[in-house]
């Protein structure tokens, strides 16, 4: 059998009308109904109407976590994942899928997580494309306030840090393309820390279970099933860097033959197609790629 894993993506996958279909499935109504009551707002309507909150980090991450979980219940009543990842946000909803958070306790961190992030500022983050890495290393090493956010794939990476420190290694290594990102601070890096403090201490409260399948985390991308070990790496995520890259490296490492990107968009899976071009590829992104994959 074909050992096959799911993947997440994160916030920058959002699009207007993401989940809608998904209301069409008499079982999510009750998920949906959930959801506003534990954030007082509804997914569906700022999905349906709302592009500016949508594109907001407050409402990004609840409703990329409500939707993807979603469409991963529906599709876990035909199969099963061998191993799981997410980007960024997207681990919450790896680490749902892997039985090691209850769903409404993965939201209620996410909707914290999504509030302290939103309230972080004085940062900047731009995405670079086409670039010398080992350049880009040395550069990154000599200038403070700057770190690799995402290390995405061979030819794309996030920088992350103070908007001088940022434009200086821009400045430097010259990529082909630099994209600045809609962000409001400098997400997974070390300018995060007060808001990582501060969440710190809710994610300890928080009761992880053993997963049912392996996870590969953001800041450690080696496979593991255990409680203790997953916490401590999501502890981490908020300052640490997305290492992707990595992580598609290590999916044929496991045995993977086959990566099923669950969300809107094809972010995740063209990635990894530039990493690893020997894996199949899937993606499903509402009720209408169920039905294909059912046939």
């Amino acid at each position: 059998m074909t050992k096959t894993a799911w993947v997440f993506p994160g916030q920058g996958s959002q699009s207007q009308g993401m989940g809608i279909d998904l209301l069409d499935v008499p079982s999510t109504q009750k998920k949906f109904a959930q959801a506003e009551d534990i954030l007082g707002w509804s997914v569906i309507e700022i999905c349906q109407n709302n592009a500016e909150k949508l594109s907001h980090t407050l409402y990004t991450q609840p409703c990329l976590y409500v939707v993807e979980s979603i469409l991963a219940d529906i599709l876990r009543e035909k199969e099963k994942p061998n191993l799981v990842a997410g980007h960024s946000l997207g681990e919450y909803v790896a680490l749902y899928v892997a039985g090691v958070l209850e769903w409404s306790v993965g939201l209620r961190l996410v909707k914290r997580r999504a509030e302290l992030m939103e309230s972080s500022v004085g940062g900047t983050m731009v995405a670079l494309m086409n670039f010398d890495r080992e350049l880009l290393e040395k550069v990154i090493a000599e200038t403070p306030d700057a770190v690799v956010a995402n290390d995405n794939s061979p030819a794309q990476v996030v920088i992350s840090g103070t908007p001088t420190a940022v434009e200086a290694v821009i400045s430097r290594v010259k990529a082909k393309r630099a994209k600045p990102l809609n962000v409001s601070g400098a997400f997974h890096s070390p300018l995060m820390a007060a808001a990582a403090t501060e969440f710190q201490d809710i994610l300890e409260s928080v009761e992880f279970h053993q997963a049912f399948v392996p996870v590969l985390s953001n800041v450690e991308p080696v496979s593991t099933v255990d409680a203790a070990v997953l916490k401590k790496r999501l502890i981490q995520q908020m300052t640490g860097g997305v290492r992707w890259r990595e992580i598609s490296l290590a999916l044929p490492e496991n045995g993977i033959e086959r990566v099923v990107e669950v969300g809107p968009g094809n972010v995740l899976t063209g990635l990894i197609k530039r990493t690893c071009c020997d894996l199949i590829l899937e993606n499903i992104s509402g009720v209408a790629d169920l039905k294909v994959l059912a046939n």
